[in-house]
């Protein structure tokens, strides 16, 4: 078990990213949070078995069809245990 923090930069408030991005991580067996941030990026904090967030992090360089993601970062940290399900916030 792993927690990685990202910001997801580019054309990602507005276009549905955040409600696809809780489907992803839902489906992919994540907890955590997601929220639009004010200057127009998007912060995702999950947490769960790498594997899968590495592949929620792939979902997330893609984003949704109206997307236009430019940049995630991504800082890796231990697990805080804080969330029971992934939900979208703010």
């Amino acid at each position: 078990m792993t927690r990685a923090e990202l910001v997801i930069s580019g054309r990602v408030q507005g276009v549905f990213y955040r409600a696809s991005a809780q489907q992803e991580a839902q489906r992919l067996g994540l907890h955590g949070e997601i929220r639009n941030l004010p200057g127009g990026e998007v912060e995702a904090i999950v947490e769960g078995e790498k594997s899968r967030i590495d592949e929620f992090i792939a979902w997330c360089r893609r984003g949704p069809p109206s997307a236009e993601v430019e940049d995630v970062r991504v800082r890796w940290s231990e697990p805080r245990g804080e969330f029971r399900t992934f939900r979208v916030t703010r």
